[in-house]
């Protein structure tokens, strides 16, 4: 089930009291403010983790690293194709220019073929 990845069973799963919404200033304000208005998150604790900073990053960095993961491998894909294009000579202009025979000398279609 594992299938090679190197984290098969047993999962070692952490246990739920080691995360303190207390180590978390930004819930700290949250429950505070939920607290003047006489409301209580049980499960505001399960928040904690995201911000563990040393553990998951900032909030900002996940968002980089997610939108950019697979730029250097998308670029140099890029890089590569310009450059087979290039060696094989591929043209995408089909050798036309702008006098290609449609329409008249100035580039204004004159209708006729």
């Amino acid at each position: 089930m594992g299938h090679g990845h190197g984290h098969g069973p047993p999962y070692k799963v952490p246990d739920a009291s080691i995360y303190k919404v207390a180590d978390a200033p930004e819930l700290v304000e949250v429950e505070r403010a939920l607290a003047r208005r006489g409301l209580k998150d049980p499960w505001l604790r399960n928040e904690v983790w995201r911000y563990n900073v040393k553990q998951f990053s900032t909030h900002r960095s996940r968002l980089v690293t997610f939108l950019f993961k697979g730029f250097p491998l998308g670029f140099a894909a890029f890089v590569a194709t310009i450059g087979v294009e290039y060696a094989l000579g591929v043209d995408y202009h089909g050798g036309h220019g702008h006098g290609n025979g449609h329409g008249d000398e100035k580039g204004h279609g004159s209708g006729h073929h």
